[in-house]
Formats: C-alpha cells, sequence, structure tokens
C-alpha cells in the first residue's frame, strides 16, 4: 500500500501570482491576502485579457492592476516603458506611482510620475534613465508626447484608473488621443467607481471584448460607515464643528467644503482651536499638496480641510471621520467623499451638516444611496425653518417619487 503525501496548496497571493521576487515584495508590504478584486481581477489579466473592473473605494484596486504587470515583468533593456497608468488627479497619480515602487519585484523596474506642477525637468531626467511604468495625468502625458520626450509604441499594458473621474472633469478627448497613440496589441484595463455610458462606450470602442468584475454592491455606500447629518443655521457651523470635534475626537477627519474659498476661511478660522490642522484645494501650489498629504498620511495632520481635490483616489488608512461641513450638490460626490473613510473593511463615521434650505439636497442623497441617514442632535443647534405653505398638489408630485424620504423632510427641518 503506498501513502499518498499530502501538500497544501497554494493560498493567498501565492495562488494568483508566479513570481517569487514580487511575492517577496509583496510580503515586505505586509500584503498577504488579496481583497475580493484583487482575487478576481488579477487572474483575468495575468491571462492577458482586456478587464473592466468595478469596485469601491478602499478595496485594493490599485495593486489588482499593478501586480499582473508585475508579475509578468521581465528585465529587458528596451527602451521606452512597457506599461502606462491614467489617473485623474496628481495626488492619486504620485499614490500609483508610490504603490509600484513599493511592490516592485526589483529596483530595475522603474516608475516615473508625470503630473502638472512639478518641474518637467525632474520628469524629462527619469524619462531619459529609462523606466518601465509611466503613471501621468492626460494633460502632462500629452504634454511629452507633444514634445517628443515620450514614446508609447513599447506599451503593452494599459491602465483608465478612476474612468468615470477622468470622464467627468473633461479627460475624454486627451485619453481618446493617447490610446491612439498606443499600439493596437496592447491590453486595457479600466477600473471605476462606476460604470455609467460614457465610460461604457469608451470601453467598447478601446478594448478587446472585456471581461466584467463588478464587485459594487447594491448600495453605493461602505455598510461600515455610520452615516448622520445634523441640521444647522449656517452661522451655527463653525460652534457647531468645534463641539463635534470634542465630542468625537477623530482619529484623523477630512473637513470637506464646496468652494477653495469657503476652505480657505474654515483653515483659518480652525487653526486657532487646533494645532494640527491643514487645508487641500487645487488652488495650492503643488509642492504644497505634497507636503501637506505626506504628513496627512504620517499623522503629522489630523484635521484635513479640503474641497474635492481629495474626494477620489486618495488611500489613507487612518481616516476615522469624515464631516461634510458643506453639503455636496453632486450626490456621487457625497459617496465619494465618506469612501475615504471605512477603508478596506474598516469602519467609519461620516457626519453631514445641513442647513434649511438644503433638505431636497439630502433627500436626493438618500435617494441616490438608498438609503436613510439618520439625524444626529446637539443641543441649541437644531435650525429653525418657518413653516412653509404646502400646495395642494404638492404631494402628488413629490411622494411617488422620493417616497417616505420626502414626507420624512418636511418633519426634519
Amino acid at each position: 500500500m503506498t501513502t499518498a503525501l499530502l501538500v497544501d496548496a497554494p493560498s493567498g497571493f501565492h495562488a494568483l501570482l508566479q513570481s517569487p521576487p514580487l511575492l517577496s515584495a509583496l510580503n515586505r508590504a505586509s500584503y498577504h491576502q488579496p481583497t475580493p478584486i484583487q482575487a478576481a481581477f488579477i487572474p483575468e489579466a495575468i491571462a492577458g485579457r482586456d478587464v473592466i473592473g468595478q469596485a469601491q473605494t478602499g478595496t485594493g484596486k490599485t495593486a489588482a492592476f499593478l501586480l499582473p504587470f508585475l508579475n509578468n515583468w521581465r528585465d529587458t533593456t528596451a527602451p521606452g516603458p512597457q506599461a502606462l497608468v491614467l489617473t485623474p488627479t496628481r495626488e492619486l497619480t504620485m499614490q500609483v506611482a508610490e504603490e509600484a515602487v513599493k511592490l516592485a519585484p526589483s529596483k530595475h523596474c522603474r516608475t516615473v510620475p508625470i503630473y502638472g506642477g512639478q518641474r518637467f525637468r525632474e520628469q524629462l531626467d527619469g524619462l531619459r534613465k529609462g523606466c518601465n511604468i509611466v503613471v501621468g495625468t492626460p494633460g502632462r502625458i500629452l504634454d511629452h508626447l507633444g514634445r517628443g520626450t515620450l514614446h508609447l509604441d513599447r506599451v503593452r499594458y494599459v491602465v483608465l484608473d478612476e474612468a468615470d473621474r477622468m470622464l467627468d472633469i473633461g479627460f475624454r478627448p486627451d485619453i481618446e488621443r493617447i490610446l491612439r497613440r498606443c499600439p493596437k496589441e496592447r491590453q486595457t484595463m479600466l477600473l471605476s467607481a462606476t460604470v455609467p455610458p460614457p465610460v461604457l462606450r469608451l470601453a467598447q470602442r478601446y478594448m478587446q471584448n472585456p471581461v466584467n468584475i463588478n464587485l459594487s454592491p447594491a448600495r453605493l455606500t461602505v455598510e461600515s460607515i455610520r452615516q448622520t447629518y445634523i441640521t444647522v443655521d449656517p452661522h451655527k457651523k463653525f460652534d457647531l464643528l468645534l463641539r463635534v470635534l470634542e465630542r468625537e475626537n477623530p482619529r484623523q477627519c477630512i473637513i470637506f467644503c464646496e468652494r477653495k474659498r469657503w476652505a480657505d476661511d474654515l483653515y483659518r478660522r480652525l487653526r486657532h482651536e487646533h494645532k494640527k490642522v491643514a487645508t487641500m484645494h487645487g488652488d495650492l501650489p503643488q509642492p504644497q499638496r505634497n507636503q501637506i498629504m505626506k504628513k496627512f498620511r504620517e499623522g503629522t495632520i489630523v484635521l484635513l480641510v479640503a474641497t474635492d481635490v481629495v474626494g477620489r483616489g486618495i488611500d489613507v488608512t487612518n481616516i476615522s471621520h469624515i464631516i461634510n461641513y458643506d453639503l455636496p450638490e453632486d450626490p456621487e460626490n457625497y459617496v465619494h467623499r465618506i469612501g475615504r473613510t471605512g477603508r478596506m473593511g474598516a469602519d467609519g463615521i461620516a457626519i453631514a451638516f445641513v442647513t434649511p434650505e438644503q433638505g431636497p439636497q439630502l433627500t436626493a442623497i438618500e435617494a441616490f444611496i438608498n438609503k436613510v441617514i439618520e439625524q444626529d442632535k446637539f443641543e441649541g443647534f437644531q435650525s429653525f425653518t418657518p413653516r412653509i405653505k404646502e400646495a395642494p398638489e404638492a404631494p402628488k408630485a413629490v411622494i411617488p417619487i422620493f417616497g417616505r424620504r420626502s414626507r420624512r423632510y418636511s418633519r426634519r427641518l
């Protein structure tokens, strides 16, 4: 009788990847178990298929699209990048580039980030030294292509990261110009929190029979995030903020404002009450934005007053609270804002300040996320709204659309 030798089957990343140096890099980075999007995305990408990956923020999408390329990468002296990653913002460009460097299987696997606000000479030097991965925003990528300092004829792996966001801010013509400069024989990855019709049309035009991996839940918000709102009159918002911060004592918190000027004004008032506070918006010089994000990731900054420039694509795992000091005008922005907390399955808290005239905005957000947001109260901060005379036909127009949310709002404020 023979005795069978039992051998444990590979598990974790060992079951997905074949490159020992890459597995060692993952171990050094303390990446031990793939997230659901990584487990579903990586095998399809390694097999050479075009893939559309749809999942919430904070689920590991960056590693999902980097690891297949790094697994298949071989040390060669071929000039020009073999992989191109397009992102909508400078901050996301830097974040993806840092992740690529951290997971690189060899020091010879080089990544160059390309984005506006950075010295052109620094980017040019990185390209001239040779690189395997270029990560950049569409505008600056086109700038280098126009100058002849970047060539894409050897690119075989293209990633459109946060594709819905890139189209939202008008990058579609730039993306198409860049894709036309890439070889037709390539693999194309598209990552997006949502896949609205414009994103789907882009995929149909530039991808070959893509595999669609959709791990987004039916509800658009992370279930582990506790969401509440507080009604407040506009002139009491700052005092309410101080009370909320005192009660909640957040590990780290992003306080969202709708306008850059409003963020600056709030920051100037808040810094007299809290030492570890900074502001972030698109008008700040890029070196200053880089420094602020570095300190925020390190925990030196606890409170970050920001606009939607950090509403998407910024991965800081220690954020415990999101405060919507200004309610966003677009319900989808609410989802992306609160997605900065509750990362990778952790719990998070999202608090929205709602002024009396913003009831319809809150109702629209609830309808969008298909969830009733519970009310929180602070003594002395309940807003007052004069009784509104309702037109006789108003309930017939509103109730079929929003149901009990609209009726509840009439009691809410």
